[in-house]
């Protein structure tokens, strides 16, 4: 990390020109449009679609204070790497949409705060644009994030519908991403009106992807969570990292009850409203299972208490979502303040346990269960 980043660290980053202009105010349609993609931004936004009865779990978790830390707090350093790639904080804005002219203005706040603040970037699911050339440039987020690591995505179902490796590499194209991600959303996809439910037979399909894509190939959760035991059998297909993506934040059955026209569906969503693993068991059942494996921590993630947490737990990179997405629709200096927020949030948890860097947090005794 530059002295300069040094110098401005836990302070927002100067919001002015550019790209970031463009979208200076609120960016959702005042009336619905029918159009999924802003449907699911809309519900995430104004109806309770949360988890219910289950926890993220990082509520079981504190840090034994250390009064003298030995530290000083201005020469704390967030830097790190993940898969090789150097990034300026340990955080990652996780996918969330993408698909229409709305979200993919959203995609490139998103992606300029991420170049301005040195968050890693993941874009919703690409699928649209690989179907339909004309929303490509929803998904486009490369010119305005040149320098942080992009991650494409793309529903792991959909090896099982026909797309293959030149539709993989073509999400990885239009993202220019560095890496590709295929979520894993079985329950999502049971709720949804057109959702696709063939997972059948589909762990062969990515490791046929994982071992002939020319970048690194990671699966994720959706917000049920990923165990250490499937983390395991995907990392020995070939799955480069694994993105928990665990329970306590959205429930995407929850999601999907408010859009489905079939009152069964809509009644049986409620009682998955509890359903999945909570973040913080997955972060360490995974870690346990995998002591090398390239590891996200998201799902609920709201604070960086709760990123700091993550990370002690053993995650590489803390992913955060809807947690975000609020500020990212509101507006440009919404967004920053809110990422300028976690960050000065994470350093001060460190701060407050002596951890100077990413790999003291990682290594430290001083998480203990509440």
């Amino acid at each position: 990390m530059n002295s300069e980043h040094e110098q401005t660290a836990g302070k927002p980053a100067t919001v002015s020109g550019g790209g970031s202009g463009r979208f200076g105010g609120r960016l959702m349609p005042e009336v619905p449009t029918g159009e999924r993609k802003i449907e699911h931004v809309r519900l995430c936004l104004d109806e309770e679609v949360g988890s219910v009865g289950v926890t993220t779990g990082f509520e079981r978790y504190r840090f034994r204070h250390a009064a003298l830390p030995e530290i000083d707090f201005g020469e704390i350093k967030l830097d790190t790497t993940f898969l090789d790639h150097s990034v300026r904080t340990p955080f990652l804005i996780s996918s969330m949409t993408g698909g229409s002219k709305a979200t993919g203005e959203i995609n490139m706040r998103l992606a300029e705060a991420a170049e301005r603040r040195g968050w890693a970037l993941g874009v919703g699911s690409v699928r649209a644009a690989v179907e339909k050339e004309e929303l490509a440039s929803t998904f486009r987020v490369r010119e305005s994030a040149p320098s942080v690591p992009v991650i494409a995505n793309l529903g792991a179902v959909q090896l099982n519908y026909g797309f293959g490796l030149d539709d993989c590499q073509r999400a990885v194209d239009i993202a220019g991403a560095d890496m590709l991600v295929l979520h894993l959303n079985g329950l999502q996809e049971v709720f949804q009106p057109e959702g696709n439910t063939r997972f059948g037979r589909l762990l062969g399909r990515i490791e046929d992807l994982c071992r002939t894509l020319s970048i690194p190939v990671g699966i994720k959760e959706v917000g049920w969570g990923i165990d250490g035991e499937t983390a395991r059998t995907l990392l020995d297909v070939g799955a480069a990292f694994i993105d928990v993506a665990g329970a306590g934040g959205t429930s995407w059955s929850q999601v999907e009850k408010f859009r489905s026209p079939d009152p069964v569906r809509r009644a049986a969503a409620e009682a998955f409203a509890g359903w999945g693993n909570p973040t913080a068991d997955c972060i360490a059942e995974v870690r346990e299972a995998a002591p090398a494996c390239a590891l996200i921590g998201s799902g609920g993630l709201q604070s960086g208490v709760d990123a700091a947490k993550a990370l002690a737990l053993g995650a590489d990179l803390a992913g955060f979502g809807r947690g975000l997405l609020g500020s990212a629709v509101d507006s440009v200096e919404a967004l920053d303040q809110r990422l300028a927020q976690v960050e000065l949030e994470l350093r001060t948890a460190m701060f407050g346990i002596g951890a100077g860097n990413i790999e003291a947090l990682k290594s430290t005794k001083r998480l203990i269960r509440a």
